[in-house]
């Protein structure tokens, strides 16, 4: 990847979204699974819930898991699908998701074979960042105001 940085691979965390694979996921509607640390050092997993309507994938039911037990500040996440076809890298829609909500997170891939964790930012090159787009709350017309 152009530009890529990369850092310290969290083998643990693999670990544990490989696990969860490996034990969670059960027959069509759960085939991948997710792990995320958060900057405290907590690991939260989770497992996507497919339907054929566009089901959550893992890494966005794992931000919701991780905010209900209040880990808000989550610095490195990994997919692992199960059937032991190892690290998948996210979708498009989770690669912008993760970027709105966690600018500095961490996601770890696979390069060249090899797992590598680099930047968001670094998966969605000149990226559009929803809250760059969004106006202030003073700037905002009140509603009903023309």
């Amino acid at each position: 990847m152009p530009g890529e940085r990369t850092g310290a691979v969290d083998h643990e965390l693999v670990a544990a979204a490989a696990q969860v694979a490996a034990t969670r996921c059960r027959g069509d509607n759960h085939t991948m699974a997710a792990a995320a640390r958060d900057r405290d050092g907590r690991i939260v997993t989770a497992v996507n819930a497919y339907h054929f309507t566009g089901g959550p994938c893992a890494e966005l039911v794992v931000i919701g898991a991780a905010a209900a037990q209040g880990a808000h500040d989550l610095a490195t996440i990994v997919a692992v699908g199960d059937r032991d076809r190892g690290i998948v890298p996210p979708c498009g829609r989770c690669r912008q998701v993760l970027l709105d909500y966690f600018p500095t997170i961490e996601v770890i891939v696979e390069v060249k074979g090899e797992p590598r964790s680099v930047p968001i930012a670094d998966l969605l090159p000149a990226s559009y960042v929803w809250a760059d787009h969004q106006l202030d709350a003073e700037d905002a017309a009140p509603l009903g105001a023309g």
